[in-house]
């Protein structure tokens, strides 16, 4: 039997496109893609316009973060390389992305959300799972009132998934989008479910996917169909059987509505690998940005951290981590970059960076860290 639980998936559209087209409202309708490096902003022509770059001007081997739906009209979606893109959509404005824009506009809707409700599941920047069981409004009222929050809180539409478990809310929350509303009960399994393409159950990733698709399963109906032995002879006994009930619509998950985060944790991937001596002022100005950035992330969510660790990851891939245990807890951006900065001390040096990350660990609740001395001795560089 189906649970009469009643779950709400809550996406915000094209998120960090959207967040750049309330800064620029001159691009809306526009296929526009964020990605690559932070640059200087648009200048100002001698009317009054703004002038954007243009993708086909991109040379690097950076990244689509987000693109707004006029741009995936044209084939370009997420993680695809920019120089890629710029095929595909050449005369497409490129925006750097901003990422304390988009944290702090994430932090408003998930504020906005709590004031309906506080039974909520973070999961990630710009998604979350919200349990309505408690609440005594019909599903289509209650999704009004929580786009209304959102959009009141940060200018912004999201779509609304509600159905009996989260499993099928996300699915849900995907099938109107833009700033949709869809409800799903159990017997809209068959009709709305079963078309979709098997890939769409969070899930099943790529090598599934492609490992059904030779087993002439292509939708989600034709693994509903499929024998459960089959299943667990070609997936192995436990995900045979997730993969059947997903296809039913069954998922008992509860929401994590108070995750224990157990570390904070901050990297960047550079547009072109930095040398440690030939780069190193631009290497410690990154690195004492990240710092800066894990620090305020663990004061915004109130806690200090005992382990500082850092991350690097060379020009043939291969990663080191260091870290470094602090005789009392801290989220104070100056004793993180210290610490970070003997675990540099530590690291090999002699190739190419592709990444550099810091990491927070240990965390304890902010109120019972040591303060930070007045004093801090000079920070350390890239040595």
């Amino acid at each position: 039997m189906h649970s009469h639980r009643r779950i709400a998936h809550l996406d915000m559209d094209a998120f960090f496109a959207s967040v750049e087209l309330l800064r620029y409202p001159e691009l809306r309708g526009q296929p526009v893609v964020v990605g690559g490096r932070r640059v200087d902003p648009p200048p100002i022509r001698p009317d009054g316009s703004r002038q954007f770059a243009r993708l086909r001007d991109y040379a690097g081997r950076g990244v689509v973060t987000t693109s707004t739906y006029e741009a995936r009209a044209l084939g370009v979606f997420s993680a695809m390389g920019l120089m890629q893109a710029a095929q595909r959509a050449p005369e497409a404005i490129l925006l750097p992305a901003d990422f304390d824009a988009y944290r702090d506009c994430s932090r408003r809707f998930k504020t906005a959300v709590a004031t309906i409700t506080p039974h909520i599941e973070d999961r990630g920047i710009d998604e979350i799972y919200i349990d309505l069981g408690d609440l005594p409004e019909d599903s289509p009222t209650l999704a009004r009132r929580i786009k209304e929050a959102v959009f009141a809180a940060t200018g912004l539409s999201c779509s609304i998934g509600i159905a009996p478990n989260k499993l099928l809310a996300k699915i849900a929350s995907d099938l109107d989008k833009p700033d949709g509303i869809t409800i799903l009960g159990p017997d809209d399994i068959p009709a709305r479910i079963w078309p979709l393409p098997a890939r769409r159950i969070n899930g099943i990733g790529p090598k599934a996917g492609a490992k059904l698709a030779r087993l002439g399963i292509a939708t989600i109906g034709e693994l509903a169909a499929a024998p459960r032995q089959l299943l667990c002879r070609h997936f192995g006994q436990r995900s045979g059987d997730w993969l059947h009930r997903a296809a039913h619509g069954f998922d008992e998950r509860p929401l994590a509505v108070e995750r224990e985060i157990k570390s904070v944790s901050r990297e960047s991937t550079f547009e072109r690998d930095l040398h440690a001596q030939q780069d190193r002022a631009e290497l410690s100005a990154i690195f004492t940005a990240l710092c800066r950035h894990v620090a305020a992330d663990l004061q915004c969510k109130g806690y200090a951290s005992r382990t500082i660790g850092i991350k690097l990851r060379f020009a043939d891939f291969q990663a080191v981590t260091r870290e470094l245990t602090l005789p009392a807890a801290t989220a104070d951006a100056a004793l993180i970059r210290r610490a970070a900065g003997e675990c540099l001390k530590r690291a090999p040096l002699q190739q190419r960076i592709r990444l550099l990350g810091v990491r927070a660990g240990g965390l304890q609740p902010l109120r019972a860290a040591t303060p930070a001395p007045d004093e801090q001795p000079q920070l350390p560089l890239f040595v």
